[in-house]
């Protein structure tokens, strides 16, 4: 998913200051703000921002991305009717939780006279109206700060095993592709190629991927930003085809999944449906930002409706079956091997806006260490190292479902779900917040707080299961030789 953050940059060397790098800062940069706060969110002067649709667009472009490939498998861990209704649950929880995000900065921003907040700040800010956690409010706005840096190198990890995974498929199979697309349930195809283990794909696309991050400005990306939004929106088009004209009848799939599994398809879930960091920057670059809540509905809606409706299609066409993606359960035919190189392209493109963020928070301050003539030097190394890491950490869980659940489990629970009502709580308590609103949002966090214990726990056990698996096929293989 292309979840923009709003978290904190340069400031007296500090890692989480307050500035906040976007990579909707660097394509679409924000004009002149106004000089004092408006307690309607109205412009003044005629402010020029984006426009109700281009802002739709950009909050669409926010949430789709590698978790929605990822939801035909999350709807199999749950249940073919468990799974569409939990996630229809889900997409309200979490757009309500947006919508406490923007309710809570507006309020926060009026009170300390600023023009608009980012995420940490809100929290922070929330804090200092408490008297008790006011002298721990910078820890607030850190501790939001890290699990939105958490979440971008996660999604970076998600990018290497989602491209090594397709691309392999792709060129191990190339040749016995054919012009016939017909159903391939088991996902096997007769490959006259050497299979090569995943891992070896990433280190393929390491050296590209860091010329990649080498990119000064993310302005010199927005064309090819665009060509891949273009390229995605097109692949999952013909995924959607091939999924609805391929469903066999009669389904026979269970409507309930095995207990054990519904944490991985929380994982998944609020993976895809963490795009809670594009919400602010979004809402304070609207020229007319007291529409940003029927932005929100509409678009958060629309992508609900796809998330359930692909998941779902997706689970019947190709049952048991399913993969990490379904882009891997695609025909062994040059139309979807197509699809799924053109949809490589795109998250290609999009690692770099991903890593934009981390990489603006943590480097900058080391930078600035360093004498003048160094500067380009210790930059270039540190985002290279910052994408080894990343890699590194795909290579050590190659299984993209599982990354997948636990990116989501480990930071996407916290700032979809834990941190929003809490913060209502903090920000409005002196408000005389009601009985029944308090009990929700603890209802809700408890909820996240749930999800990111146990979906945790399941894919770390899943995680140590499969490679330990992997290692005793790997040394039975060795002695059969």
């Amino acid at each position: 998913m292309m979840a923009s953050s709003d978290v904190d940059v340069r400031g007296e060397g500090s890692l989480f200051s307050d500035q906040n790098p976007s990579e909707m800062d660097a394509l679409c940069p924000s004009p002149p703000g106004p000089s004092r706060p408006q307690r309607h969110y109205e412009r003044i002067g005629g402010r020029t921002g984006t426009s109700f649709c281009q802002t739709l667009i950009h909050l669409l472009k926010g949430n789709i991305g590698t978790g929605l490939l990822g939801l035909p498998l999350a709807v199999k861990n749950a249940g073919l009717v468990l799974g569409p209704v939990s996630l229809l649950v889900m997409g309200v929880i979490a757009v309500h939780c947006m919508r406490l995000l923007v309710k809570c900065s507006h309020h926060l921003s009026a009170k300390v006279n600023r023009p608009s907040l980012t995420y940490g700040e809100a929290v922070q800010y929330g804090m200092e109206n408490v008297s008790w956690l006011r002298r721990h409010s910078q820890w607030g706005k850190r501790t939001v700060n890290l699990f939105l840096i958490i979440t971008q190198l996660g999604f970076c990890c998600v990018y290497f095993v989602f491209l090594s995974d397709n691309v392999k498929q792709v060129v191990e199979a190339a040749n016995t592709t054919t012009f016939s697309c017909h159903v391939n349930y088991t996902n096997q195809t007769q490959l006259l190629v050497p299979s090569y283990d995943s891992r070896i794909y990433m280190l393929f696309f390491l050296p590209f991927i860091i010329l990649l991050v080498f990119t000064p400005n993310l302005k010199y990306l927005a064309p090819l930003s665009l060509v891949a939004n273009l390229v995605m929106t097109a692949s999952l088009v013909l995924i959607y085809f091939y999924s609805l004209t391929n469903i066999t009848y009669p389904i026979n799939l269970p409507k309930v999944g095995r207990a054990k599994d519904y944490p991985l398809f929380f994982g998944t879930a609020i993976f895809a449906f963490e795009g809670i960091g594009v919400v602010l920057p979004l809402e304070n670059k609207m020229q007319r930002p007291q529409s940003f809540s029927l932005v929100l509905y509409l678009g958060m809606g629309i992508v609900t409706f796809l998330y359930i409706s692909l998941g779902t299609i997706g689970y019947m066409c190709f049952g048991e079956h399913i993969g990490g993606s379904i882009t891997l359960n695609l025909p062994n035919c040059w139309t979807y091997q197509a699809v799924k190189l053109l949809y490589c392209f795109g998250i290609f493109i999009t690692f770099a806006l991903q890593f934009y963020v981390p990489a603006e928070i943590l480097i900058p301050p080391l930078v600035a260490r360093v004498s003048e003539r160094w500067e380009t030097a210790v930059d270039l190394l540190l985002r290279t190292v910052l994408v080894i890491f990343t890699c590194a950490l795909a290579i050590l869980i190659p299984e993209l479902d599982l990354v997948i659940s636990l990116v989501g489990s480990v930071s996407s629970s916290f700032l979809a779900l834990i941190f929003p009502p809490i913060l209502q709580i903090i920000a409005f308590h002196t408000e005389g917040l009601t009985p029944l609103t308090t009990v929700k949002n603890i209802c809700i966090s408890l909820v996240g707080l749930v999800g990111f214990l146990t979906g945790t726990y399941i894919a770390i056990v899943e995680i140590i299961a499969r490679n330990g698996l992997k290692h005793e096929e790997t040394f039975s293989s060795y002695m059969v030789q």
